[in-house]
Order: structure tokens, then sequence, then C-alpha cells
């Protein structure tokens, strides 16, 4: 069964990269595109992963993220946190928040491919 990972971003665009991105390398895709319709989508129906921006509206990317964190059943969903937020601190703020990896846009699709198959396969092995 194909992995689902939840691209969850408010560009439209970047949604659609990643889903052909992700579907041609393997991955089934579900799309939310704020912080709120993804914590919907995660509590309906779990995905393998998360690809998470950290700026939109109505719920931020952190914050989503601190939420999942604290919801026991939820705690180890793999998040990998994609944003156009660089400024000194953004990464460890992201990983402060809970996120596995954070990356900056543009990212380098190898490395993209690379986190996800380290969290996948860090969640297989502690399942």
């Amino acid at each position: 069964m194909k992995p689902v990972i939840l691209v969850v971003d408010d560009e439209a665009h970047i949604r659609e990269m990643l889903a052909l991105l992700l579907g041609l390398h393997g991955f089934k895709v579900a799309e939310a595109e704020d912080g709120r319709e993804a914590w919907q989508r995660i509590s309906e129906s779990r995905p393998d992963a998360v690809i998470l921006d950290v700026m939109m509206p109505e719920m931020d990317g952190l914050t989503l993220c601190r939420k999942v964190r604290a919801t026991p059943e939820m705690a180890n969903l793999p998040i990998i946190m994609l944003s156009g937020k660089t400024h000194l601190g953004a990464e460890e703020e992201g990983l402060a928040a809970g996120a596995n990896f954070y990356m900056w846009k543009p990212m380098k699709t190898s490395e993209l491919l690379a986190n996800i198959e380290t969290v996948l396969l860090d969640v297989s092995m502690t399942a």
C-alpha cells in the first residue's frame, strides 16, 4: 500500500507541484490549504507523513505542529516543514515546535524525498 503524504500549503501551485512530484515517486497525496483543514484531515484519516508550510491563514504550521505533538495518538506523526521563512532562527523554531525536518523553499527534490524516506523508516522501526 502506498504511503499517504498530506501536503499542507496555502499556495495551490506549491501543493500541485508537490502532489505531482510525490505521485511520480510512488506516494499517494492528500492536500490541505491551511492548518485548520490539515488538522481535520489528520484527525480523520491519519496520513503517514505531513509536508507542512509555516506561514498560512487560519492556523499556521508552527501551531499545527505543536497541536499534533500535544495529541498522544498523533504525537509520532512525521512532519517535514517546508517554508519560505528563512530568517535567523526559523529552522530552530520549526524544530522546537516538533518538526522532524525543516526545509526551505525552493527545496531540492532529492533532499525532500530522502527526508520523507527517513521519517517513514523511523516510524516503521518504532511501530
